[in-house]
């Protein structure tokens, strides 16, 4: 008998904020998290916006203090920080922290990221280089490790199961998930925690993307209104932090348990455009759309079934479009009756944490029935006006399945598929 899969806790760190419920409470009030950080030195660069995490002790705000003790806080980068606080949070939500020593080695973690460490190596190499190797700290290695996410939280919480961290580019989340899933529908665990996170707002991140013309510079005066999916005046991506986390459970070991489930992965696609390192082909993302849905067919969830899309959409010129029209060509006439939205016009681009930030969407939007908005779109593309993009405001729905893009650098692309679980 094929194993099933479902979602038992999630856990999320974004520029709307901490928490699933304040963050999606945020998100369908559309409020928007890209902010001006002219605080920063900038130097040079030209962009003075992005989608910054909310630090502080009032309610939403990332609290460093109730992730790590003061003496392990600068012993972590900050995406390490921000992969343990959804992390936690997953796991608390889940219910479930295993105890016996068959529980821990049947639980393991999966958490990745796109780049990692950038401000430790940042600053650690400017130490280096002005006052020699003794002012570089004896944690420099461990605190920009990607799969420190996962140690992390496999120490604190005593998973002893597969222990492993993915490195996609921006498809990274939905790689981490897709895969955590596999391990499971395969029996080498009942438990996974998998996600990602990435921190790589700073002069380096910023300047590298920037040098690439890959942000947008066209609304350092209106940041809410910068990231703008399918908008005929979208001019790039506004670069996000954050973390996003899923528990996922065989569905005997969570019925056993009385878990509260929200949803169910039923398909999981990934595939290569072999194409360009940054610039996407479509093609690639069709297939990998379709290699979902050919499974979740496999799990009595048919093309049909699904009625909405949360898209890669980042706001960039090429990308958008060519995303939209191979969502046309893997669905059709069907395509009418699908609902597609992008929340990067609320929070940004998060990079490698973007995957997993949009299941945790997608799966709060099944279970709400409700399709998140896309910002910003007053003057969508002309070969797009016969989509439903879900433009500025929410749009309650039936969702009995729903489909979630990633992807990234490279040509890296990977497609999610959930449903209401029954």
């Amino acid at each position: 008998m094929q194993k099933r899969v479902v979602i038992t806790g999630m856990g999320i760190v974004s520029p709307l904020g901490v928490g699933v419920k304040h963050n999606w409470k945020r998100l369908l009030s559309c409020d928007s998290g890209i902010v001006n950080i002219a605080d920063m030195d900038l130097k040079d660069i030209p962009v003075t916006i992005a989608g910054r995490v909310p630090w502080g002790e009032n309610e939403g705000e990332f609290d460093i203090n109730k992730v790590l003790p003061l003496k392990d806080q600068k012993k972590n980068d900050k995406f390490i920080v921000y992969g343990m606080g959804a992390g936690i949070e997953a796991i608390e939500d889940s219910g479930f922290i295993p105890e016996t020593q068959e529980d821990q080695e049947r639980y393991g973690v999966l958490m990745g990221s796109g780049i990692g460490g950038l401000q430790t190596i940042y600053d650690s190499s400017l130490a280096f280089n002005e006052m020699g190797m003794r002012c570089v700290s004896p944690f420099f290695i461990p605190s920009v490790l990607i799969n420190l996410i996962s140690g992390n939280l496999s120490i604190r919480f005593g998973l002893k199961g597969p222990n492993e961290a993915c490195v996609s580019a921006c498809s990274t989340g939905a790689h981490a998930i897709g895969e955590a899933y596999e391990i499971i529908k395969r029996g080498d665990a009942d438990v996974m925690l998998a996600g990602s996170a990435e921190a790589a707002i700073n002069v380096l991140g910023l300047g590298g993307f920037a040098r690439m013309r890959a942000l947008t510079s066209d609304f350092n005066d209106a940041p809410q209104k910068a990231s703008r999916p399918w908008d005929k005046n979208r001019s790039g991506f506004v670069m996000g932090e954050g973390a996003g986390a899923l528990v996922l459970e065989d569905l005997e070991h969570a019925l056993k348990r009385g878990a509260k489930i929200y949803a169910e992965v039923v398909g999981y696609g990934v595939s290569a455009d072999a194409y360009h390192i940054t610039t996407p082909s479509g093609e690639g993302a069709e297939r990998a759309m379709k290699m979902a849905l050919k499974k979740a067919l496999q799990n009595g969830v048919k093309p049909e079934d699904i009625d909405y899309i949360n898209a890669h959409g980042t706001s960039t010129p090429a990308g958008d479009v060519g995303e939209a029209l191979a969502v046309k060509n893997v669905f059709g006439e069907l395509t009418k009756n699908i609902s597609m939205s992008s929340t990067k016009s609320s929070i940004g681009h998060l990079l490698g944490a973007a995957g997993s930030v949009e299941a945790v969407f997608t799966t709060m939007s099944i279970v709400d029935q409700i399709c998140p908005a896309t910002l910003n779109l007053e003057d969508p593309e002309d070969e797009l006006k016969d989509m439903d993009l879900v433009p500025l405001k929410p749009k309650k729905r039936n969702i009995k399945a729903a489909m979630s893009n990633s992807f990234g650098f490279g040509g890296t692309n990977a497609t999610l598929v959930l449903k209401k679980y029954e």
